[in-house]
């Protein structure tokens, strides 16, 4: 299955992410801007999520898609790496700032770059 075929418009995704100590967080994410098959990227902010990943690269994105019923994808990554500049970065930005807010897309920071290394239907 395509990349491009897993994040209908208008689903909501969560990533769980866990420090060097194993103590996990979750924080929303939007759906993932697809790079190539099998890369996926979010911008991020200084947070939990950000921190977490610098010392251990593995993280879960949870997604569910706007339909009823229970459908979606949990997918396993590992960050492949993070660039603090660049045009998808400013484009995340300003797309934020335009959806949620000027402040939210100013605290964007990062952009993380994940290879998908397994990909599993919610139920």
């Amino acid at each position: 299955m395509k990349l491009a075929e897993l994040f209908p418009e208008g689903g909501r995704g969560v990533i769980a992410s866990a420090d060097t100590e194993g103590v996990v967080n979750t924080a929303i994410y939007a759906t993932p801007h697809i790079i190539d098959e099998e890369t996926l990227a979010w911008g991020m902010t200084e947070g939990r999520t950000y921190g977490n990943l610098r010392s251990n690269p593995h993280a879960a994105y949870l997604y569910m898609a706007p339909s009823r019923g229970s459908s979606g994808w949990r997918l396993t990554l590992e960050l492949k790496e993070f660039k603090d500049d660049g045009e998808l970065l400013e484009k995340i930005r300003e797309n934020t700032a335009m959806l949620v807010s000027s402040q939210a897309g100013a605290a964007l920071k990062h952009v993380g770059y994940f290879k998908v290394i397994e990909i599993r239907p919610l139920i």
